[in-house]
């Protein structure tokens, strides 16, 4: 790791508690959180950990992501402060995976673009909003992608078609040992009327379903094919239940919040009583939405 710090030309922080880089204010510590400063930067790194077996994981700004109390034994990598270009000219949006969804999101609103603004509000940069296909609102991220940048372990780039990724409902196939650099977006030119009322219907819908003022990692579950998580959970009779600091929200059920002090191991504890009791009444096995990292498989077994 001496190497690794010495030769990091970006931010290099050792055995970093990663409740200071997620939404939820959860996690132990990573064995580097890394900023890298630039592309070559981030090259450099990732040809280093590749020659020599160092697990790698990627993260964006920490607004989807659930870390054991246990910590990552690895290197956390974030571009959230590094790569943050962004160029919008006629309908083309241009924007590295640094940036954050929300400000592409309004600066396309304020050209009357259209394709994006039912994202008004989900967190996150735009590398983390493409892995995960993103969406809200009937809109998805990957709907008006042109191509896609990666940086692979070997320090190489390569880009993607939108034909060769597979999205769906908050999935993608980018491959895990690869980083997303960069997006372009083919947006439609609308106008001011039609793009303002799509984005308060987002905002609105937003501010009235979901628990605002608590630290939380969005949605912890997919929604099945048979209707809304939250739903599933409010009829089993979970809302409001606390484990410790952390608490199915009594306004929005497929919102975990943490008061304060919740550790991973009372939100594990919360995902496993909601995923028995909804597939024991229901017959639905709910899927994680939030990103787990650093846990042993069979964490999230009923």
């Amino acid at each position: 790791m001496e190497t690794l710090s010495t030769m990091t030309k970006g931010s290099f922080l050792k055995d970093e508690a990663m409740a200071k880089h997620t939404s939820y204010g959860i996690g132990g510590p990573a064995k580097a959180y890394i900023t890298p400063r630039d592309k070559d930067d981030l090259s450099q790194i990732l040809q280093f950990a590749n020659q020599h077996g160092i697990a790698t994981y990627f993260v964006g700004s920490g607004s989807n992501l659930l870390v054991a109390d246990e910590g990552i034994d690895g290197l956390v990598i974030t571009l959230g402060k590094s790569l943050k270009r962004l160029e919008i000219t006629g309908t083309t949006v241009f924007a590295e995976s640094g940036v954050m969804l929300g400000k592409m999101v309004k600066e396309c609103i304020s050209r009357n673009l259209s394709g994006v603004e039912s994202m008004i509000g989900v967190p996150g940069t735009l590398g983390g909003a493409l892995v995960m296909n993103a969406g809200a609102f009937g809109g998805e991220i990957s709907n008006y992608l042109k191509h896609v940048t990666v940086m692979k372990m070997n320090g190489q780039e390569k880009q993607y078609q939108p034909g060769d990724i597979s999205f769906s409902y908050r999935h993608s196939t980018f491959p895990d040992d690869e980083i997303v650099i960069s997006a372009e977006f083919e947006l439609i030119q609308s106008d001011k009327k039609t793009v303002q009322e799509k984005r308060s219907v987002a905002s609105g819908g937003r501010k009235a379903t979901q628990p605002l003022k608590f630290r939380s990692a969005g949605s912890i579950f997919k929604n099945p094919e048979e209707g809304a998580a939250g739903y599933y959970i409010d009829q089993v009779g979970l809302k409001g239940t606390k484990v410790g600091d952390a608490e199915i929200s009594p306004i929005h059920a497929n919102f975990f919040v943490n008061h304060g002090g919740a550790k991973a191991s009372d939100v594990v504890t919360l995902i496993r009583l909601a995923r028995k009791m909804v597939q024991e009444k229901f017959g639905i096995m709910l899927d994680l939405e939030v990103k787990p990292l650093g846990f042993k498989p069979g964490t999230f077994d009923i």
